[in-house]
């Protein structure tokens, strides 16, 4: 954790030349190095231009200094701010000349970190700040930002709230029998459960789809040599990603994509062929092949439609995870003249498309979403990450299982529930939190953030 004691300094700024790099500082030590560095301590929250100085009172460079007194600062700690030339050299002597006067590198994610730990702001705020640095896409910015505001915290603590009361209102029905509270008959508690499901499983549904904005969907094109793949993924990204022949057996290694799908990062993996074959070269090949199949989102099984369905895709399709998403494709239609678009739904989708013309592609690009979950809801998405999935997730089981307690007239057991909901939650915006885990979380952010 944080020693609030000692004082700050990284590079805010990414490495490298720019036209404008910014150095921060933070902790009770600002006014000193202000002081010593700028010969003034600026006013606050104003531009202050001048001279930037090391130890032996030489200027360095020529800059602009920002004041933010706490607690009204990023860290809520005295923050500076010196906005220097974005040269490496002047940058490091800048930071040189700050060091000499007690302070020390920040860790990474350590402002951010100073900033949590002083109730600037929650975990899930935390996290949406590096989401919205990372964000591939102008909707995953939109929902990191939303996340950076508050908006999905506030509906986490709201439901908190709820929670808190229904829990208080059972331990007092079950402390004080005399009181002759009996909320299994009165109704309320079973209500309010009804409403916190249907509330929970909203926030879960924006929080997956969010989810899918910022870890992306990984596909994988499988099927037996020469039926397609390499063509398809050219399409999907637009480029020749992979080289195509008339001849089997072309790719023989992982090929990776990624492209931008409707806002969503697609992650497309091109692999070997899967057959029959003495050769070790294409056995490796196939071997990786199952291997990103095994840790794909959903798989496309391309069919060669001149040569129509053959034993070898019974049993490619055979073979593949009981539980993953697939689309089966029929390629190369503008040979054969089948009509493009979706064939079958059921047992699977089936698409039969050419990646020479185009034909099919909206059809299998719009089921692609549908395969994973993906759709718009109201209201927006949460920039979630996995470990807040896996929270709510906890905390809708043991709202189930507190309404099927009340169900079974077992009152004695929703408190503890109830108890169990608030934990979960309240692991999501940090109110219940172990160093571990918060030292995982900050560790991943930048340094100087």
């Amino acid at each position: 954790m944080a020693n609030s004691i000692e004082t700050i300094v990284a590079q805010a700024t990414p490495a490298g030349r720019g036209g404008v790099g910014i150095i921060r500082i933070s902790g009770p030590l600002v006014t000193k190095i202000a002081a010593l560095v700028l010969k003034r301590v600026p006013q606050p929250r104003y531009a202050d231009y001048g001279p930037f100085h090391d130890a032996d009172k030489n200027i360095i460079d020529v800059g602009l200094a920002l004041y933010f007194p706490g607690p009204h600062s990023y860290t809520g700690e005295d923050v500076l701010e010196l906005h220097a030339h974005g040269g490496p050299v002047i940058l490091d002597m800048i930071l040189k000349s700050i060091l000499v006067h007690g302070t020390r590198l920040a860790r990474p994610g350590e402002f951010s970190e100073r900033a949590f730990l002083n109730d600037k702001l929650d975990l899930a705020q935390a996290e949406a700040i590096v989401d919205l640095i990372d964000a591939g896409t102008e909707e995953a910015a939109r929902a990191a930002l939303r996340s950076l505001q508050g908006e999905f915290s506030q509906e986490i603590m709201n439901l908190i709230d709820v929670v808190t009361q229904l829990r208080i209102y059972v331990e007092a029905a079950i402390d004080f029998p005399e009181e002759e509270i009996d909320f299994l008959i009165a109704g309320q508690v079973e209500e309010k459960l009804h409403q916190q499901i249907t509330i929970l499983n909203n926030i879960l549904l924006r929080a997956r789809q969010g989810s899918i904005l910022k870890e992306g969907i990984h596909v994988v094109l499988a099927g037996r040599p020469n039926a397609g793949k390499s063509s398809l993924l050219n399409r999907l990204s637009g480029k020749e990603s992979a080289i195509v022949t008339p001849i089997a057996g072309t790719t023989r290694d992982l090929i990776r994509e990624e492209i931008n799908l409707d806002g969503i990062p697609l992650h497309i993996v091109d692999t070997a062929g899967l057959h029959a074959s003495n050769d070790l070269v294409e056995q490796e090949g196939m071997k990786r092949t199952w291997h990103a199949i095994e840790n794909a989102d959903c798989i496309i099984v391309l069919i060669d439609d001149e040569q129509g369905w053959q034993k070898d895709d019974d049993d490619i399709v055979r073979q593949l995870p009981d539980k993953l998403p697939r689309i089966v494709v029929h390629t190369k239609i503008d040979l054969t003249n089948a009509p493009a678009g979706i064939a079958r739904v059921k047992p699977y989708v089936q698409i039969n498309l050419s990646s020479k013309t185009g034909a099919g592609m909206a059809a299998l690009t719009e089921n692609l979403k549908n395969l994973v979950g993906y759709t718009s809801p109201a209201g927006g998405m949460y920039m979630a990450r996995r470990r807040h999935i896996v929270a709510l997730g906890q905390a809708q089981q043991a709202i189930e299982t507190a309404l099927n307690l009340v169900k079974s007239g077992r009152g004695d057991l929703i408190a503890e529930e109830l108890r169990q909901v608030q934990l979960h939650l309240g692991e999501i915006t940090g109110a219940v939190s172990s160093d571990e885990l918060l030292g995982k979380i900050f560790a991943s952010f930048c340094i100087g953030k």
